[in-house]
């Protein structure tokens, strides 16, 4: 059986850009109609951002995907502080002060808050896009197996779902071949139920064979072949399209909306007929419970 897809899966890796800092990229996947991609990014880093969601778009297919990359700096810059920046600020402070014939001393916890303070933060353009250079080389680089990994996830997933969905179509089976063991029975008592009530109504002046022909026509449109025909051929094409495998998800969504269809058909066809009538009521619906489960587990399917 070919591979099919979860859309539910996570996978996690941890890189080094160089000797003072690192990174954790995750990938976090669940259930969505189409590709939606959501990322969670450092400042700074578009044009990283771009590249991934370009190389995830050529890998994943459906899904809710949530990107997330947080930066590690095991060294951090030391706090030093520009002595000369300082000494300017303490001077203008007390200036302004002398000629406003204010008293005080200037806050040095004020001062530090002001821009241009701390040598870090007056690092030059260069060195920034070095580092930003450096950062998207090294993510680029555990992408592809941080994919891997999530699919590896999402690919078991996947073969848990079909074990259930195949599991499913062989209870769903079994109450259509109990419904279509019963047919022929119901149809009979349709047809004497009708027969009867058809006779009642006209007393003793009618013709018996037009009766009893009218009463077949009326047995045949409560007759649930077709159902059933139609409900093995759908269980068919399914099992065929799990193991042709791929993007499967919306293509079995549709075919088990046939089935709940053709199900509800077969309840309102045998509703009130005696004999076996109830019996069929209640393959009936034990298959649209059955066909709501696997509804339910499709949902996860790329």
């Amino acid at each position: 059986m070919a591979t099919v897809y979860s859309m539910t899966g996570f996978a996690r890796v941890a890189g080094r850009v160089s000797e003072k800092g690192g990174f954790t990229l995750s990938l976090k996947s669940v259930n969505h109609r189409f590709l939606d991609l959501h990322m969670r990014l450092p400042a700074g880093t578009d044009a990283l951002e771009m590249q991934l969601r370009r190389a995830l778009k050529e890998k994943l297919v459906r899904g809710h995907v949530e990107v997330t990359l947080s930066l590690d700096r095991s060294q951090k810059a030391e706090a030093a502080y520009d002595a000369a920046q300082v000494a300017n600020y303490l001077a203008a402070f007390r200036s302004a002060s002398a000629a406003n014939g204010l008293l005080g001393e200037p806050d040095l916890n004020a001062i530090f808050r002001l821009p241009g303070i701390f040598n870090s933060e007056s690092r030059s353009s260069e060195r920034d896009a070095e580092e930003t250079a450096a950062l998207e080389a090294a993510v680029l680089r555990e992408l592809d197996p941080t994919i891997a990994a999530l699919n590896t996830m999402r690919e078991q997933e996947g073969a848990a779902l079909v074990r259930d969905l195949l599991s499913a179509l062989e209870r769903l089976e079994k109450l259509v071949n109990e419904a279509a063991g019963l047919r022929e029975d119901v149809q009979k008592a349709y047809f004497e139920r009708v027969s009867q009530k058809l006779s009642a109504m006209l007393g003793g002046a009618f013709d018996r064979d037009r009766i009893l022909q009218e009463a077949a026509l009326l047995a045949e449109r409560s007759d649930v072949d077709e159902e059933v025909t139609r409900l093995r051929a759908h269980i068919e094409h399914f099992r065929s399209l799990l193991a042709n495998g791929g993007e499967v998800g919306k293509k079995l969504d549709f075919l088990l909306q046939e089935m709940n269809r053709e199900a509800n058909t077969l309840l309102s066809k045998t509703g009130g007929v005696a004999g076996n009538g109830p019996r069929i009521t209640e393959a009936g619906l034990g298959m649209k419970s059955e066909i709501e489960k696997a509804r339910e587990q499709v949902q996860n399917l790329e």
